[in-house]
């Protein structure tokens, strides 16, 4: 195992980790209470959003990038509204007609390309182990493809995953 001279990149999806689809975690309640925030163009899951959740991700000391279908709007509605600044975008073909392999997510490989053999980490509620078989079969840095329950969003034992993945391949 090759060890980390960069800090890994952070590819991160909205709908699922940044935003839950559940209504009743527990930080959803903490982080819109007192909020004066509202939905922008009447989104109502953007009052899902944990406005600590940025400050969280940040600490991890990754280089962040979306990875997501919100693309450049990610950057608009969901950064300000979590605590981060504007992050690079992972740029989507307009046709998936090249997804890759059957089985293995649309966003998998564009991913691994965009890494370009650095390490990262992929967060997502959409991942599978066909993913993890490919990334590891295809590129060849370090790398945790982390699923999340898209019910809860990014929690604690997420957290807890992630950092102990980077102390792991990057102790400081």
């Amino acid at each position: 195992m090759t060890s980390v001279t960069e800090r890994p990149f952070l590819f991160l999806d909205v709908d699922g980790p940044v935003i839950p689809f559940g209504s009743s975690s527990g930080h959803l309640q903490t982080a819109v209470a007192g909020s004066s925030a509202s939905p922008a163009q009447g989104n109502p899951l953007l009052k899902r959003l944990d406005p600590g959740l940025g400050a969280r991700l940040m600490a991890l000391g990754c280089h962040l990038v979306w990875a997501t279908t919100w693309m450049e709007e990610a950057n608009k509605t969901v950064s300000p509204r979590i605590g981060l600044p504007t992050l690079p975008v992972v740029q989507w073909l307009d046709s998936r007609v090249d997804e890759g392999p059957r089985g293995v997510h649309w966003k998998t490989r564009h991913l691994v390309e965009w890494a370009d053999g650095r390490p990262f980490i992929w967060v997502d509620d959409e991942i599978s182990a066909m993913d993890r078989l490919w990334v590891d079969a295809s590129h060849p840095g370090l790398s945790l493809l982390h699923r999340v329950d898209p019910m809860k969003g990014l929690v604690n034992a997420d957290f807890s995953t992630l950092t102990d993945w980077l102390r792991a391949v990057a102790p400081r």
